[in-house]
């Protein structure tokens, strides 16, 4: 990924972070000699060492990806910057985002407890708290059945890296100036971009 020196994320706390609230990624690998995609989410360990994540069995991106160097986009907000919001007219339209890019080597899962496992910490993490739903108590046979049609994976993470456009390359006025409109717009990637960028002038 390009990444100028001042839009890195040097703060490895960030990065997870940013992996572990916006879990729904693009995994890259090649198939049949061309570039191949699935949506998905992934499930980052406790010990920042391997996402985990599943296929449906028909897609056929799992049945070459096996020691593959992959690369997992996770997509953190984003929004448009208007040049209205400047203090000139002298400028042009610029989109201000954060992501994190991970690449690694894919494992296929074939001990049912880990896929198991991986498919349970996936479930407690986005369901509710309060939720009644507990994929433990689901019938054993029927889950059973249900497993047979995903093919479970791991990447073992080689390398990680952010990157953060928050409008770092202007000046420390212009960053207020956006941040100022950014904040009265209410949507939520608008929202998430201005508290990221009130975050960094801080810094």
């Amino acid at each position: 990924m390009y990444i100028p020196s001042h839009f890195k994320i040097k703060d490895e706390t960030m990065i997870y972070n940013i992996i572990n609230e916006h879990s729904f990624a693009t995994l890259f690998s090649q198939h049949n000699g061309v570039p191949f995609a699935t949506h998905l989410p992934l499930i980052l360990n406790k010990e920042n060492t391997y996402l985990y994540g599943h296929f449906a069995r028909p897609n056929p991106q799992w049945k070459d990806i096996s020691t593959q160097t992959v690369l997992a986009i996770f997509h953190g907000p984003h929004c448009y910057i208007s040049p209205s919001w400047y203090e000139t007219n002298k400028a042009v339209p610029t989109w201000n985002y954060v992501t994190v890019h991970v690449y690694g080597e894919v494992e296929l899962l074939e001990d049912e407890h880990e896929l198991t496992n991986s498919l349970h910490d996936m479930v407690l993490k986005y369901e509710a708290p309060n939720s009644s739903y507990r994929l433990q108590e689901v019938d054993a046979e029927f889950l059973a059945g249900m497993n047979k049609g995903v093919q479970g994976f791991k990447i073992k993470i080689h390398k990680v890296e952010g990157k953060a456009k928050l409008s770092q390359n202007h000046s420390f006025q212009r960053q207020e100036l956006v941040l100022n409109q950014l904040e009265q717009i209410s949507n939520t990637d608008e929202q998430q971009i201005s508290s990221l960028m009130k975050a960094n002038l801080k810094k």
